[in-house]
């Protein structure tokens, strides 16, 4: 299963994200694959500053769970710098709908 979703980056804070995701906590990587995320990529459009994300997932509900995981809501808090966050932390961000995907 395909998700895409978008988010938005603060001004300025480019080459932050950037880092920070070279940089990504290998305790981060294994909880993305423990629940069921692979080929994760996500994308800038620099001109507005939103980030695109894809990631294919196996199941919504075992992908759902990672959120609630203190990894991730340590990543959240990390990152709630330098991005648009909900009052949790977590980034806002809107799901896209797939209109077409090509193996």
């Amino acid at each position: 299963m395909i998700k895409t979703f978008k988010m938005k980056l603060y001004e300025g804070q480019e080459k932050e994200y950037e880092r920070r995701h070279n940089e990504l906590w290998p305790e981060m990587i294994d909880m993305i694959h423990e629940h069921g995320g692979k080929n994760y990529t996500i994308c800038l459009d620099k001109e507005t500053l939103t980030l695109f994300g894809y990631i294919e997932i196996e199941d919504e509900e075992l992908w759902s769970k990672g959120a609630d995981t203190a990894i991730n809501r340590k990543w959240w808090d990390f990152m709630a710098d330098i991005m648009e966050t909900n009052p949790d932390n977590s980034p806002v961000a809107v799901d896209l709908p797939v209109l077409f995907h090509l193996d």
